[in-house]
């Protein structure tokens, strides 16, 4: 029967989201509960992050795979040293400090879908002679730092459309979004001025859309998700209105992944006049979905660097 009654890991979080990011120190300790004295080889603490994709296309009878593997980092800590024969750990709980730091290196934040993932992972190693090790191994969730220095409060957009040859009538379309990152959970606020100078009528459309690219290098998959939409009122020829939109990202939104040679994650807000047959006049602002300990923290700085009444914008 083993000795070993209880072999457990715990880590302490450093914010409300449990993230860590490059050069954070990942503290902890590591519990081995014995029924008697047991000699152990070794037992160690690893941190490391991965990143892989892999996809598969069928063109006719043949099947080609598509996969490719990054390795961020990995670093260890030793709590029982191999160096020694064997080290007796006494009866009863024992309880070892951990402190391992991530590398200050850029890395992408934790990522998990269809085709790929990038996964960071905080694992315990007991090793006893001619016994298997025991494991215990859990996922840390990172985010990258290199998505913490935005400075933009508010973001514009604007498109002219020429209607028609010959009577030279136009639309105009001015989008506002309140600002560019956001958090899951977080509602979007637009703002549209339309003049429509035309004859015809014409719907406002917002989408709110994820674009997720996977890389090997030499191929490229890519998955595109509308992750909320709305259509606003029908705007009437020759008229000027101003319109306005909430969309709320979903709870379950996963984080923006920009610095990845493997993975991208980015999201687009989509602000466009639907008019029949026409082609559609469109507005599209980039977004970053961050933790709300982040977005809040860049928010308040760029409401900082830009105090109310001192955004400039188009006129």
């Amino acid at each position: 029967m083993s000795p070993i009654k209880d072999f457990t890991m715990r880590y302490e979080a450093l914010n409300p989201e449990s993230f860590f990011s490059e050069g954070d120190t990942i503290t902890g300790t590591v519990t081995v509960t014995l029924t008697k004295d047991t000699k152990v080889k070794s037992l160690f603490l690893k941190a490391k992050g991965d990143a892989c994709v892999r996809w598969t296309e069928v063109n006719g009878e043949d099947v080609e795979m598509h996969r490719a593997t990054k390795r961020y980092f990995k670093v260890k800590e030793y709590l029982v040293s191999e160096a020694f024969k064997d080290t007796v750990l006494p009866r009863g709980v024992n309880h070892f400090k951990f402190s391992l730091t991530i590398p200050l290196v850029d890395m992408p934040s934790s990522f998990k879908g269809r085709h790929g993932k990038i996964v960071y992972t905080l694992e315990a190693k007991l090793s006893r002679s001619w016994q298997w090790p025991l494991r215990r191994q859990c996922e840390i969730m990172f985010f990258s730092k290199s998505l913490q220095h935005l400075d933009q409060v508010v973001m514009y957009g604007s498109v002219n459309k020429d209607m028609g040859i010959i009577s030279k009538r136009e639309v105009k379309m001015l989008a506002t979004v309140d600002r560019r990152i956001y958090s899951p959970g977080d509602t979007v606020s637009v703002f549209v001025n339309i003049h429509n100078s035309s004859s015809k009528q014409m719907k406002p459309k917002f989408s709110l859309q994820q674009e997720t690219k996977y890389s090997t290098g030499a191929s490229t998959k890519t998955c595109d998700t509308i992750l909320c939409k709305m259509v606003g009122n029908k705007i009437t020829a020759k008229s000027q209105e101003m319109v306005s939109c909430q969309l709320k990202i979903p709870d379950d939104t996963i984080y923006t992944v920009i610095n990845s040679e493997l993975v991208s994650v980015q999201y687009y807000l989509k602000v466009y006049l639907d008019i029949s047959f026409a082609t559609d006049p469109e507005v599209v602002f980039p977004l970053v979905i961050a933790p709300s300990s982040i977005a809040n923290v860049v928010l308040g700085q760029a409401v900082e660097t830009n105090p109310a009444g001192a955004s400039g914008g188009p006129s």
